[in-house]
């Protein structure tokens, strides 16, 4: 029987760009039984579970739920944003943009006990952001997804994001009718604040005052928080 956290650690040592060998190395392991952990035929002792947490960054909570992030339904929960903003003919800051994806994420999981994306999200000095965010917002506008214009302003440059006219026609096939609700819903909810605003929010929620500076933040951490402070 094949276990149930072998996807999620071959997806992170992929995430990293990391070598079988290279990680098998980290971890005090043979390359011969780090393979067969990632196939899933071998069970990680507790010494190798610990070594493994701790060398990708997450808990031993996380490596037993074993969620393998959907990051082309985390594309399209930036899109179904984007163009929420559209619609309301403001352009939105590429901050702004990261704490409303955490936003939905924690407020789903609250409800259904499951995040909507599957997404990891850190503490940063600027509040939660997901591991995948700049790398997928690079990749989206390399592949002609999204123009990003930088502003500066007095001493602060921020960064504008808009999806392309191309972009605009494809559908958000991966999110249920429910999941893009729910994303409305957050966006009406914060449309009009600022990205400070939405950074001290999420910085001050459980989740966030509960986790050390660049550790992985527990979804269940929301589980505890009262229902007015959820979003």
């Amino acid at each position: 029987m094949k276990t149930t956290y072998a996807s999620l650690i071959k997806y992170l040592r992929e995430e990293h760009a990391l070598s079988q060998e290279a990680v098998a190395k980290e971890i005090a392991m043979s390359r011969a039984s780090y393979i067969a952990v990632e196939k899933g035929t071998k069970e990680l002792s507790l010494r190798e579970a610990e070594a493994v947490t701790k060398f990708f960054g997450i808990t031993i909570d996380e490596l037993l739920r074993s969620i393998v992030p959907n990051h082309e339904k985390y594309v399209q929960m930036m899109l179904s944003f984007l163009r929420s903003a559209k619609t309301r003919n403001v352009t939105l800051k590429k901050t702004k943009l990261a704490k409303l994806l955490y936003l939905a994420d924690f407020s789903w999981y609250y409800t259904q006990k499951k995040s909507m994306s599957g997404v990891s999200y850190r503490k940063t000095e600027f509040g939660p952001v997901s591991d995948a965010f700049f790398r997928l917002l690079e990749e989206m506008e390399q592949g002609g997804v999204l123009n990003v214009k930088q502003v500066f302003r007095d001493e602060y440059h921020m960064y504008e994001l808009e999806e392309t006219r191309t972009s605009g026609k494809s559908p958000l096939s991966l999110l249920t009718k429910k999941e893009q609700a729910h994303l409305l819903k957050v966006w009406k909810q914060w449309e009009k604040a600022s990205t400070a605003e939405v950074v001290k929010f999420t910085s001050e929620q459980l989740p966030t005052k509960e986790s050390l500076l660049g550790q992985t933040i527990d979804y269940d951490l929301i589980l505890k928080e009262e229902p007015h402070a959820v979003f």
